[in-house]
């Protein structure tokens, strides 16, 4: 499967994000590291109430963690999966139509879903409406 065209194709989709979104991240992270030991003042700069500009670089970090996750996610949706999809379905010996073969993750949703059905809130040890 690794020398399949479409699987090759595949990594190199992934390593297309990857690697540019990475090398960015690290480098908005870098400049509030280098700027938080060198550029003080700058830092301390009060932009309203007690909030200075070294806060609004470290809210900003999180508000781009999850910038990046969503993208991430919009992207792989779009370009990965339905190629992975594809690869999976063929790897599992589906034919044409059919629906692959569930997988350990799919076994592991089906018996987390069936453990909470038999537990009920009395069994986690919190007190339910009914107790």
């Amino acid at each position: 499967m690794r020398d399949d065209p479409r699987f090759v194709e595949l990594k190199r989709r992934l390593k297309v994000f990857i690697f540019p979104m990475s090398i960015a991240f690290f480098a908005w992270y870098l400049l509030y590291v280098l700027m938080s030991a060198f550029a003080r003042d700058t830092m301390a700069i009060v932009l309203f109430g007690s909030v200075n500009v070294a806060l609004v670089f470290g809210l900003l970090q999180f508000v781009t963690t999850f910038g990046i996750a969503f993208i991430y996610a919009r992207y792989a949706a779009r370009r990965l999966d339905p190629l992975a999809e594809e690869l999976r379905t063929e790897l599992n010996g589906a034919g044409a139509g059919a629906v692959a073969a569930p997988g350990p993750a799919d076994n592991l949703a089906d018996d987390l879903a069936d453990d909470l059905a038999d537990t009920g809130p009395a069994a986690s040890g919190m007190k339910g409406a009914d107790e």
